[in-house]
């Protein structure tokens, strides 16, 4: 069958961008894979009227307002491939027959590579978390580490210190310069330069034990994992990429568009700074943007 929009990825920002291209009226296929990046994660912050909701919750409840429009499909596969074609592209999914669309729109996120520190993985979206917008409250108040991974960790503990008393953990492999010690010291930042050697999950927290067996109880700890695309769509189809905080990201326009004519990208995989809330909003306007190519070319 042939869609007018393919969104590949149904997750906040897949879903985002589908809603608004099926309220005008167009046939719009979604390609979900089922893996958010916050499926980690127990409750969902900053996200206006979803405020404490469960991320699965928030997805059901899209997918469900998504479905009641009569020209909108969900199909639960993965998507291993896509190419352009004379009349726009072909998707090849796993298990399933392919799809053609006029437009692409990439919602596929990204994925989270951690420190190899014991416990560390186990933890990621409880008390391990990547951001405080999201998390800084719930944990706030009390005692908070940041696990340094680079430079900008210097940046993250100084943000984090707005929600509590914050320690930033060199790992080993960081040591703030003379000015970064001064920036730290002004917010009240303490620093701890020994390598981690695990960290474990309570009740009461994060216990984090550092090489030499010093101990430190904090209610949570925050840190930058390094990310990577979690499909190769947007490679195989061409598009541009840019260095982000964290990792690659694809470099779109003003409306969501990639290097590639008929492909938008939204989401994670397409900005720098990661939320919910913005990724809906990028969402939404790739899903403007695509729509209005089919009218305008």
């Amino acid at each position: 069958m042939q869609y007018d929009i393919a969104v590949v990825g149904g997750s906040f920002a897949g879903l985002s961008a589908a809603l608004q291209a099926v309220r005008a009226r167009r046939k719009v296929l979604v390609i979900d894979g089922a893996q958010p990046r916050n499926r980690f994660s127990d409750h969902s912050h900053g996200f206006l009227g979803q405020d404490g909701r469960t991320p699965r919750a928030i997805l059901d409840d899209a997918r469900e307002q998504f479905l009641a429009y009569p020209t909108a499909t969900l199909t639960e596969a993965l998507a291993s491939e896509a190419r352009a074609t004379d009349g726009g592209f072909k998707i090849t999914l796993e298990g399933r027959d392919a799809v053609t669309a006029s437009r692409v729109v990439l919602a596929t996120g990204i994925s989270d590579t951690l420190p190899d520190i014991p416990g560390l993985k186990e933890q990621w979206g409880k008390t391990v978390l990547h951001c405080p917008y999201c998390h800084g409250y719930e944990t706030g108040g009390g005692r908070l580490g940041v696990l340094a991974r680079n430079a900008l960790s210097v940046h993250q503990a100084l943000l984090v210190a707005d929600w509590g008393d914050v320690t930033l953990f060199g790992n080993g492999i960081f040591v703030p310069d003379d000015e970064q010690m001064a920036a730290l010291r002004k917010r009240g930042i303490g620093f701890e330069p020994a390598a981690v050697a695990g960290v474990e999950g309570g009740p009461a927290g994060l216990a984090v034990t550092l090489a030499g067996g010093a101990a430190h109880a904090l209610k949570a700890m925050f840190t930058a994992p390094k990310t990577a695309m979690t499909s190769p769509l947007a490679e195989q189809l061409g598009c541009s990429f840019e260095d982000g905080m964290l990792g690659p990201v694809v470099k779109v326009d003003e409306r969501q568009q990639t290097s590639i004519k008929g492909v938008y990208a939204a989401g994670d995989m397409a900005r720098a700074m990661h939320s919910v809330a913005l990724a809906v909003a990028a969402g939404a306007m790739a899903g403007i943007g695509a729509h209005q190519s089919l009218v305008f070319g």
